[in-house]
């Protein structure tokens, strides 16, 4: 299977948190989610964790390679960069994936990559990952809580996103 992309600096495992979550369904195919996670505006409609999307510099609300957004999650408002965008095309996976910062002094600043991958399997399967990498002294708390909150929150969105997913599917048939 494909696997997430990852800067040197921010190779699970180097850094000071890293979270993983994945669901593989049927019954739908990276056409049907893709449009419901580059469509950051969206977000909120399907994880409650996300809140006051926007783009800077006008761009949005897709986001693109180098599209500058913000929203907040986790209780952070973190500033975002897209740093690898690739649309569905067939024989390839969908990626996405931005770095994104909270701002603060060593106590407080946040940074992380979030990357996504969407993939056609046989079957009439799609395959969903979607990980993230942190460093800051935040990362080094949430590492250590329990339950783990990165893992959970992340397992919401992919539960909200493939649900959206499938309403929206079932509207349009």
């Amino acid at each position: 299977m494909n696997e997430i992309l990852w800067p040197d600096d921010y190779l699970p495992g180097t850094t000071d948190n890293f979270c993983s979550n994945e669901v593989i369904v049927a019954g739908l195919s990276t056409d049907d989610v893709w449009p419901l996670l580059y469509n950051a505006t969206v977000w909120p409609s399907y994880y409650s964790n996300s809140a006051d999307v926007g783009f800077h510099d006008g761009p949005g609300p897709e986001l693109s390679a180098g599209a500058r957004f913000y929203f907040k999650t986790f209780g952070f408002p973190v500033q975002a960069k897209v740093t690898e965008y690739v649309p569905p095309a067939a024989g390839q996976p969908a990626r996405v994936a931005w770095h994104g910062w909270a701002e603060g002094d060593e106590q407080s600043r946040l940074d992380v990559i979030h990357a996504w991958l969407i993939e056609d399997l046989s079957g009439g399967r799609v395959r969903v990952l979607t990980q993230e990498s942190q460093k800051g002294k935040p990362a080094v708390e949430l590492a250590k809580t329990r339950p783990n909150p990165m893992i959970n929150g992340h397992q919401d969105w992919l539960d909200g996103l493939i649900d959206a997913a499938r309403k929206a599917k079932g509207a349009r048939q």
